[in-house]
């Protein structure tokens, strides 16, 4: 952000589509500020921001690495069939939230993550609010992200029909079913004049739902004691 407002505060704009690719990159480079000061600044946010970027690609790979040899892994790969869930959102819905068959009803889930409204109650007065935001917030945000890939209409992309190979046709149809479903409902909301935010919300509210439907559909190697204990130095 501090890097674009200074090319804007020079009236400096970016022809090209993808932001911090290998192409934005090198025009960055070859930019040259009209002050001494100006082009050393651009040239440590140019460093920051190449090292920032080499690090997350760090992060990816070593999380595409461990993530396999996770008990947890054929949920992660299950619920990836869904729209708006890559590796990223399903690896970390899953580790913040555990074993989600243990909710016997997706409503108690919801709750558990603070995506339903609070209602305020006095006698036969019944007002109700915004969402509670108990629970995880780590994960409440990553379902909140994923949310805004159904207002788009329905469709099974390349890069989706790649995550959903291997995996059972149950999934699959619940999956389909999800994107049906939430993309008619994000259009229907819109139209009836809610907030966007609110939409969002109410979205990633029934995608924890499929979530849970999916990981009901995929069996879950117990734990196995020996390999949990901490080696301490003496």
């Amino acid at each position: 952000y501090q890097l674009k407002a200074l090319l804007l505060r020079n009236h400096i704009h970016y022809d090209g589509k993808a932001n911090w690719s290998v192409k934005h990159m090198r025009w960055l480079t070859d930019m040259v500020l009209p002050h001494p000061a100006q082009q050393i600044v651009l040239q440590e946010m140019i460093q920051t921001v190449t090292e920032r970027i080499a690090r997350l690609e760090r992060l990816d790979n070593e999380l595409v690495h461990q993530v396999k040899r996770w008990r947890y892994y054929p949920v992660v790969k299950a619920i990836q069939a869904m729209r708006g869930v890559r590796l990223l959102v399903a690896a970390g819905v899953i580790a913040e939230l555990g074993d989600l068959t243990r909710f016997d009803h997706p409503r108690k889930l919801m709750s558990y993550v603070g995506l339903v409204p609070g209602e305020h109650s006095s006698g036969g007065r019944r007002k109700v609010g915004s969402i509670t935001k108990c629970g995880n917030g780590r994960a409440r945000r990553l379902l909140t992200e994923g949310a805004h890939c159904y207002r788009y209409p329905a469709n099974i992309s390349h890069d989706l029909q790649i995550r959903q190979e291997g995996l059972s046709k149950t999934i699959i149809d619940i999956a389909w079913k999800a994107q049906l479903r939430l993309c008619k409902r994000y259009q229907r909301l819109m139209k009836r004049g809610k907030h966007y935010n609110v939409v969002i919300t109410a979205i990633a509210r029934e995608m924890i739902a499929y979530i849970w439907a999916i990981t009901r559909e995929v069996v879950i190697s117990p734990v196995n004691p020996k390999q949990r204990l901490s080696r301490v130095p003496a």
